[in-house]
């Protein structure tokens, strides 16, 4: 392996480490769900999940899992 790799390696390592850099904008999962895997985005600060339960309550145990997962990584919610 040349050096530079190894340099980028130990880099991406430091950086995984300091999670506070990363701030999530958008992205899209396939959650493979107890019943269904269900599909999960976050776009525009906002959560959204194709399952029955997130339609009628606007949150569900796939966005809260991603919420735990991600913990400090997502941007703050937008307070109106």
């Amino acid at each position: 392996m040349d050096n530079g790799l190894i340099r980028k390696r130990q880099k991406a390592k430091m950086y995984a480490e300091e999670k506070e850099r990363i701030e999530f904008q958008s992205m899209t999962v396939t959650f493979d769900g107890a019943n269904n895997p269900h599909v999960v985005k976050f776009e525009n600060n906002e959560w959204h999940c194709d399952c029955d339960f997130f339609i009628k309550r606007a949150s569900c145990s796939h966005t809260m899992a991603l919420e735990y997962i991600l913990e400090d990584m997502l941007p703050e919610p937008v307070l109106t």
